[in-house]
């Protein structure tokens, strides 16, 4: 039987470039004293000591002993008595830094702080293969809002990635160190394998209901991972096939060019960009043809590419979450919206409302992105999703902090079984 998810063979610490674990970590986010501070040089002892009390990953970023699940069951209880308990999950993608916070809900949690900012930190990469300075500088202020929120949510469990740019710029390991010497933030550069899982994770609960097999895509600043996942069945989908390609709005636009200056100029870059696409897309079509012949086939897309569209199929006069996630869009009129879009001037899709001047520059791209994906799987209707990433994130701690509280139970089981029996027997 295949694997629930894709396995992640580059999270470990040799090939991961980042060298993180890829792991959740116990992080109490503070920002650094600047060197050379009092507070620097007299609170060394006692973080140390803080730090060492409390299990949290130490500054000087050198591992700790694992404590025993005493220890752990001690903590978890402690904190669980406060009702401070909060979860936190941070994505640094390409083009956008998103953060989101909330504290369990039963099987659920509930959302009580969200944080989002367009970086682009991957701009120029494509062409440069180096995270400029001014797009790293854009999103270390983004970051430090972050690392505030954090430490004023009383955050205790929480995880930290970065996708595609951080994975593809050469610099991108010293970014990555950068933001933990400057915020506290320590941000894995996950694998693109990691990157689909935690998609499918957030969002499969909005796929449409049906028979057949469904694709779930993830269009994003840098790269665009599809999924294909089983039929029908309950909780999380068993994934079948998975491809990532490094074409997202950000990486696409780059690497085309921005020459918009006709209609036959904007009508020829969209053709490119989508001939681009489809091309890198084959490996998955050819494996997924016969499956995407069934009557019954579903989409579900997680993106700001989707959920933009999704805004103006709906004729919102500002954006609106709760109008478009799980908003089902019939595909022919995402068709026609992208083709509308592929023809307007910039200045014209900036004036649309849920578009701005932010996306107007991008959202073409995504666009292309989408038609070649509708090419290779047909389906009638298109499931949106304004969650994915980070909503993954938070359900793999709570899993995980399930685990451990069964973990302890059984071990303090047994402790007591172990411990009922008469000296000598």
């Amino acid at each position: 039987m295949a694997e629930t998810f894709p396995p992640d063979r580059e999270l470990t610490a040799e090939n991961n470039r980042g060298g993180k674990s890829g792991k959740v970590a116990d992080f109490r986010y503070k920002r650094p004293p600047q060197p050379g501070s009092t507070a620097s040089r007299d609170g060394r002892a006692k973080a140390a000591a803080k730090e060492a009390r409390r299990g949290a990953r130490p500054a000087n970023g050198a591992e700790r002993t694992r404590p025993d699940l005493a220890e752990i069951g001690a903590e978890i209880g402690t904190l669980k008595s406060q009702g401070g308990e909060a979860y936190a999950a941070l994505d640094l993608g390409t083009n956008n830094c998103r953060l989101l916070i909330a504290r369990p809900s039963g099987r659920d949690f509930t959302v009580i702080d969200a944080f989002s900012r367009v970086v682009k930190l991957g701009e120029g990469l494509a062409t440069s293969g180096r995270l400029s300075q001014a797009a790293m500088d854009r999103t270390l202020a983004a970051l430090t809002i972050c690392a505030d929120k954090l430490q004023r949510r009383n955050v205790r469990l929480a995880r930290s990635v970065a996708t595609e740019a951080c994975r593809r710029a050469v610099n991108g390991p010293e970014f990555i160190e950068r933001v933990r010497r400057e915020t506290g933030i320590a941000l894995d550069i996950i694998s693109a394998e990691e990157e689909a899982r935690l998609a499918v994770l957030g969002c499969h609960i909005l796929l449409e209901a049906g028979t057949g097999p469904a694709v779930i895509f993830d269009i994003g600043g840098g790269s665009t991972e599809l999924v294909l996942v089983e039929a029908g069945g309950k909780g999380v989908p068993r994934i079948l096939d998975w491809q990532s390609v490094p074409w997202g709005v950000v990486s696409l636009t780059d690497t085309v060019g921005r020459g918009e200056d006709s209609e036959a100029a904007r009508i020829a870059r969209f053709a490119r960009m989508r001939d681009m696409v489809a091309e890198s897309f084959t490996p998955f079509a050819s494996r997924v043809t016969g499956a995407a012949t069934h009557p019954d086939i579903r989409l579900l897309g997680t993106s700001g590419t989707v959920t933009t569209l999704a805004s103006l199929y709906l004729e919102l006069p500002s954006y609106d979450r709760k109008a478009v996630d799980g908003l089902i869009v019939p595909a022919a009129e995402m068709r026609d919206i992208s083709a509308r879009l592929s023809v307007m001037t910039p200045f014209e899709r900036a004036t649309l409302p849920c578009i701005g001047q932010d996306r107007a520059d991008l959202v073409v791209a995504g666009c292309a992105i989408l038609e070649a994906i509708l090419d290779l799987w047909p389906a009638r209707r298109l499931g949106v999703a304004d969650r994915g990433i980070r909503e993954g994130i938070l359900r793999s701690i709570m899993a995980a902090e399930q685990l451990s509280e069964r973990t302890l139970q059984a071990l303090h089981k047994q402790r007591g079984a172990s411990g009922s029996g008469r000296p000598g027997q």
